[in-house]
């Protein structure tokens, strides 16, 4: 692909940007582990990871029938274009969302036309490492999504990865025992030390359905030196047991995806990411939202970044990073366990802490809208001798 094609996905840095990110640079280590280095604010994003996470609910009509349809393997391929159609919203060139701090949370709902909803919250459960975990559910459509991104980077000369590990669950409520499970690719920022920097999905991704033996094995083609593309993407949709290959992916993840149904040959558009609309989500005013609410806890850096005032964005980042460390040496002099509000931990997965939810929709609905939007939620602060929860220690 010519790089005139591409200039949404690129970007070339100014003399003074590229000189910081250089000096940084001069200080690390090949293999060194990147999450404790503070990155210049001109690499931020200006939203939180907790935020970036609803990137993957932006196409709602793409799973919103799903649970209803009969068929498991047309069940599958949905699942696998619903995950697909998350990645294409981007900014331009290298960006990072912020890093939340511990126990920051993203709340949003989304309201569709047959008047069901969706609600959301992500919360950060753990800081060193970095866990992002999120519950994503409409009850009325027998959908939830469930998970954590625990983002490990790296520096690897003129690029740098973050390693997503982690995983997501999709599961529908009317099909018991049917649970989707989502393993990322990992992101790469080439380009740091000299030529276009830009940012691409690479390795391998897995979507497993162990009850109805499916499996889809993506590779997500990062572009060679001197060959191939941006953004491509290829995978195959199989019977997990026999090893029976169903279904070839191609494309790119950033423009057409295209599915073929390898016992019939037949290929048709999988996702276009041109013809798609994002649906938005209803986010709480900043000055109706807590605290530790990504968008009011982040505001002053956002609004520094956007009137390009890197000077500003980086003294109230600063402010907010200093804070978290300050508190985390109080909880550690007063003996002060902290706890997730929406999350507990067992067996190394984040679950959502509503579990007594009514098979109702509507009363389930009410019952979790309550439990994520009330301002009297138990804040994440327990003494170590109170009444004990799962606990992921930080």
């Amino acid at each position: 692909m010519a790089d005139d094609e591409n200039s949404n996905d690129t970007e070339v840095l100014d003399e003074e940007p590229r000189s910081i990110l250089l000096g940084l640079i001069s200080q690390l280590r090949k293999g060194m582990d990147l999450h404790r280095v503070t990155l210049p604010t001109f690499v931020l994003e200006p939203r939180s990871m907790l935020e970036r996470i609803t990137d993957f609910m932006s196409h709602p009509e793409l799973i919103l029938n799903v649970p209803k349809e009969e068929d498991p393997v047309n069940r599958f391929v949905n699942v696998v274009r619903y995950y697909l159609s998350g990645w294409h919203i981007k900014p331009k060139g290298v960006k990072k969302p912020y890093n939340p701090v511990l126990g920051e949370r993203f709340r949003a709902r989304w309201q569709f036309a047959d008047n069901t909803e969706a609600l959301f919250v992500s919360e950060q459960v753990s800081h060193h490492p970095p866990i992002s975990a999120y519950y994503y559910v409409s009850p009325e459509n027998n959908i939830i999504i469930v998970g954590d991104i625990r983002p490990k980077s790296k520096f690897l000369g003129n690029s740098a990865a973050t390693l997503m590990q982690g995983e997501s669950k999709i599961i529908f409520t009317n099909r018991p025992g049917e649970v989707y499970r989502i393993a990322m690719p990992n992101v790469y920022a080439r380009g740091i030390l000299f030529g276009r920097m830009v940012l691409e999905l690479g390795d391998n991704s897995t979507v497993r359905c162990e009850k109805n033996d499916l499996i889809c094995e993506l590779e997500f083609r990062t572009k060679g030196f001197f060959t191939g593309a941006y953004n491509s993407i290829y995978g195959k949709i199989k019977r997990e047991s026999t090893g029976e290959s169903l279904y070839e992916i191609t494309g790119k993840w950033s423009d057409i995806m295209y599915i073929k149904d390898l016992r019939t040959g037949h290929k048709e558009v999988l996702f276009n990411v041109h013809e798609s609309k994002i649906y938005p989500k209803i986010v709480a005013p900043e000055e109706e939202q807590e605290e530790n609410e990504s968008r009011r806890l982040w505001s002053k850096v956002t609004s520094a970044l956007i009137g390009r005032n890197l000077d500003l964005a980086t003294e109230e980042k600063t402010l907010i990073e200093d804070k978290q460390r300050n508190e985390a040496k109080l909880r550690e002099a007063e003996g002060i366990d902290w706890r997730p509000r929406y999350f507990f931990c067992e067996n190394d997965e984040y679950n959502f802490k509503l579990t007594h939810i009514s098979k109702d929709p509507q009363t389930a609905k009410n019952q979790i809208e309550s439990f994520i939007f009330s301002s009297n939620s138990p804040p994440g602060f327990h003494s170590p001798n109170g009444p004990h929860h799962h606990n992921h220690d930080d």
